[in-house]
């Protein structure tokens, strides 16, 4: 039986993963007892190839029985895997006074308050993570799509590859394995004809790696990007996150990323592209 464990941040986007995961032929579990997690599996093991647990700060003192299951589970020498749902603070802040639902844990306490507890109580759990996924500035399609790409890779793909572009302005993704900086690249946004476009539109892209420097770099991350796939295989791991940086996340980022996937189309890969903060203003 193949297992995953979903957890992460109260509106980070577990429903998401849960419902992605059913889709995909999981058999999804919500809210379980932890100390029912070990028996529940051992009984389905025989009915059931697929199996999610979605495991939350709901249970509040039940956090350490979850990670005793996960020890089990893995001593067992299970197919198990552990992915948490992250964003960052503000973004989490947003989304609850969005929607006027309350914070599980904002119980008097303010909604900043609840979001800190929330992500001291998890950090064991975080720490222990297989796969991150930062949904900050993600909509809930794309943050899905994420998620079926990691847990829906061909039989030939042994390593996810999450290539991810960003704004340092809107801050540095938080799930990341490997961040690159392309702010010292020549900045299209300073073309009147440029500035309006993005590193998806073939002017930007032939802009910047028209650039020797452009390449150069390229190069460089390629070759950073490639022996941290082949370590990660060699240890069994399955997901890495790459970010890469400019200032608002719009031209240099985009294209270096686009660029970077293109390089990255290998048997034993499977790549996702995330332009985070293209559309931005």
């Amino acid at each position: 039986m193949k297992i995953v464990l979903v957890t992460g941040m109260s509106g980070a986007g577990r429903s998401t993963a849960a419902r992605a995961l059913e889709d995909q032929g999981y058999f999804v579990m919500d809210n379980i007892p932890p100390a029912l997690i070990v028996k529940a599996l051992d009984l389905l093991s025989d009915q059931v190839a697929k199996a999610a647990i979605v495991i939350d700060v709901r249970g509040g003192g039940s956090l350490p029985q979850s990670i005793d299951a996960i020890n089990t589970l893995k001593s067992l020498k299970v197919d198990i895997s552990i992915l948490f749902l992250d964003a960052q603070t503000d973004e989490l802040v947003h989304r609850f006074e969005s929607s006027r639902r309350p914070h599980p844990l904002q119980t008097g306490a303010g909604l900043l308050e609840a979001i800190n507890t929330e992500r001291s109580l998890l950090g064991d759990l975080r720490s222990q993570a297989d796969l991150i996924i930062d949904t900050t500035g993600l909509s809930p399609h794309d943050a899905r799509r994420a998620i079926e790409v990691a847990f829906d890779a061909s039989e030939e793909a042994k390593v996810v590859v999450t290539l991810t572009s960003f704004g340092f302005k809107h801050g540095t993704p938080i799930d990341a394995d490997l961040v690159f900086d392309v702010r010292f690249l020549p900045n299209p946004h300073w073309n009147p004809v440029l500035k309006p476009l993005s590193g998806k539109d073939e002017l930007v892209n032939d802009f910047v790696m028209s650039q020797p420097i452009s390449v150069k770099y390229l190069d460089q991350i390629q070759a950073v990007v490639e022996t941290a796939i082949s370590g990660y295989l060699e240890d069994s791991k399955r997901y890495l996150t790459v970010a890469i940086g400019c200032t608002g996340g719009r031209h240099r980022s985009v294209a270096m990323a686009e660029n970077l996937a293109s390089r990255l189309v290998k048997d034993h890969v499977e790549t996702y592209l995330v332009h985070r903060d293209c559309d931005r203003d």
